[in-house]
């Protein structure tokens, strides 16, 4: 009998197919005692597997590329954190067993985490991964993970680590749903560029049986157990549709009565280029440059080594627009020559343009090298900070950009609710915003989005949020400057119209997505994507903003 049940959907398409779970964790190992005289050898075995995990991690990294290559070799940090190592090694030397160490270190670890604020919190997922990888390779059994199939099938899992998504095959996995996440998690972003439809924060995903046949639309977050054929019918007639419209839209991003809005990439680096060539994005909307300084957390990358990732991505779209967001460090990716080790809340500490202007020769560093990277390009080169609070902040950067001789349009991101009230404060020193929606939403509602049980607080549907978008958009109308949107709202086809009406000048987002928002743009004119933006402030939930800009995209 068919059954509907509701999460969060993340990743457009549709998917039907029989599921098939993820492998089960890791069995907690045993907890003997080892003999003295065997603790030398017990610590090396701990540290050949935390090598050998990371080496793994980061190999991943490396065939996956762009945001997967970030998030993995975060981990293989992670992995590797001496602290860590340290505890493990302690506790061989009172007897415990190698597995069983690290067992009990990263759960000392984890209890750590999942107490120090809900953003740390988020990073628990990722730290399972690593403790099941390094435990398994010691048990010497292998690392559940993505089911073995000749056959295409569903994915369903309680949550799915990095490194496990990273590596999809999208020939086999036709789509995923998991239990726990939520629209801005690693897994989402990485799903949208795989273009793998998900579904996440799934209640009661797990109990449903192997085998049975689902039916996952990762538009509207909806999942039809055991559908029935007139179901699956309107589902495959829907998607056959919607490729139609992706297939007949072309060119740049406008609505149907010819207001442009341009459509740009969200890249982690040269790998990301490619796929945002093809999907004809208009230029970068946000390069995020902390793959670079995740490669080796001891130290800032070099000028020289900066210079050539930047060039690789300004030469990709010659006389297009890049915006670059400089370093992003801290909170759930912290350097260790950057953060701070020891902050009680570090979401609410020393994170993005803060970190920078403790070290200035990290950020002096960083736009000399954009400077000398953009050296006779016809690219429009862009420079933003992230975590800009005030006006204070935004002279601080536009000072430091200028003392680097950057020849560029420097701008703010707007994702902390100060800098949305304060618009036009922010933009006497900056000459563009751009709205990181992800962050926005975390600061404004106090959610992590990384934690499935506040996921309806990271709904980029808020009328709250959607507000603080149409602040900015107003006050940088009344500047005569630009405000786009480069957080992850920004793939929602139905949301980018009613970003576009709210009055947002750009729209940025994973390669993926950038054909079925371009269908969408064209499908409405501009004056119905204003009607639909005051018809979703007017609602009181998300869900009712949707129902409320849906029924007026659709003239009911």
């Amino acid at each position: 009998m068919e059954t509907t049940l509701r999460g969060v959907g993340v990743s457009h398409g549709v998917a039907i197919g029989e599921v098939r779970h993820m492998g089960t964790a890791v069995l907690e190992p045993p907890a003997k005692q080892i003999p003295a005289e065997e603790a030398e050898r017990e610590q090396g075995r701990a540290r050949q597997a935390v090598e050998a995990v990371a080496a793994d991690l980061i190999a991943r990294g490396n065939l996956a590329g762009g945001e997967a290559q970030a998030v993995l070799e975060a981990q293989a940090l992670m992995a590797q954190d001496p602290e860590l190592i340290a505890d493990v090694e302690r506790r061989i030397v009172v007897g415990s067993s190698a597995e069983r160490a690290v067992y009990d270190a990263f759960a000392s670890y984890r209890a750590l985490l999942a107490g120090a604020g809900e953003y740390l919190a988020g990073r628990v997922a990722d730290l399972d991964d690593v403790r099941n990888r390094i435990v398994a390779r010691l048990l010497g059994v292998p690392m559940p993970g993505v089911p073995d199939s000749d056959e295409p099938y569903v994915l369903i899992a309680r949550d799915l680590a990095p490194a496990d998504t990273a590596l999809l095959d999208p020939t086999l996995v036709l789509g995923f749903v998991t239990e726990e996440g939520g629209p801005t998690s690693h897994s989402a972003i990485l799903a949208r560029a795989l273009g793998v439809p998900a579904v996440v924060a799934l209640p009661g995903a797990g109990e449903i049986t192997e085998g049975t046949v689902v039916a996952v639309d990762g538009s509207t977050g909806e999942v039809f157990v055991d559908p029935s054929a007139e179901k699956r019918a309107v589902m495959e007639a829907a998607a056959a549709e919607r490729r139609a419209a992706l297939s007949a839209s072309t060119g740049p991003g406008a609505t149907s009565d010819g207001h442009k809005v341009p459509l740009l990439a969200n890249i982690g680096g040269p790998a990301d280029v490619p796929a945002a060539v093809e999907a004809g994005a208009e230029g970068v909307g946000l390069f995020r440059t902390e793959f670079l300084f995740l490669d080796d957390s001891a130290e800032a990358p070099s000028q020289e080594k900066q210079i050539v990732a930047y060039r690789q991505v300004l030469e990709a779209f010659p006389e297009g627009r890049v915006v670059v967001r400089v370093l992003d460090a801290g909170a759930d990716k912290p350097l260790a020559f950057l953060t701070p080790a020891d902050e009680p809340n570090p979401a609410l500490g020393v994170r993005g343009l803060r970190s920078l202007l403790e070290h200035p020769e990290v950020l002096r560093t960083q736009l000399t090298a954009l400077a000398k990277a953009a050296e006779g390009l016809p690219v429009y080169l862009e420079v933003m900070a992230p975590m800009v609070a005030d006006r204070v902040d935004a002279k601080a950067f536009a000072d430091a950009c200028r003392a680097a001789g950057l020849r560029a349009k420097f701008g703010a991101m707007v994702e902390i609710p100060s800098a949305a009230l304060r618009a036009r404060s922010i933009l006497q020193e900056v000459e563009f915003l751009s709205l990181g929606t992800n962050d926005l939403a975390q600061y404004t509602f106090a959610a992590d989005r990384q934690v499935g049980a506040v996921a309806r607080l990271q709904d980029p549907w808020q009328p709250a949020l959607l507000d603080l978008v149409a602040l900015s958009a107003e006050g940088a109308k009344a500047e005569g400057k630009s405000c786009g949107v480069c957080g992850e709202a920004a793939s929602d086809p139905l949301l980018a119209c009613v970003l576009t009406g709210l009055g947002v000048t750009s729209l940025s987002m994973g390669a993926a997505s950038i054909p079925y928002v371009r269908a969408a743009l064209a499908t409405y004119t501009l004056a119905q994507c204003e009607r639909a933006a005051s018809a979703a402030r007017a609602a009181d939930t998300a869900e009712d903003a949707r129902s409320a800009a849906r029924a007026v995209l659709s003239g009911e």
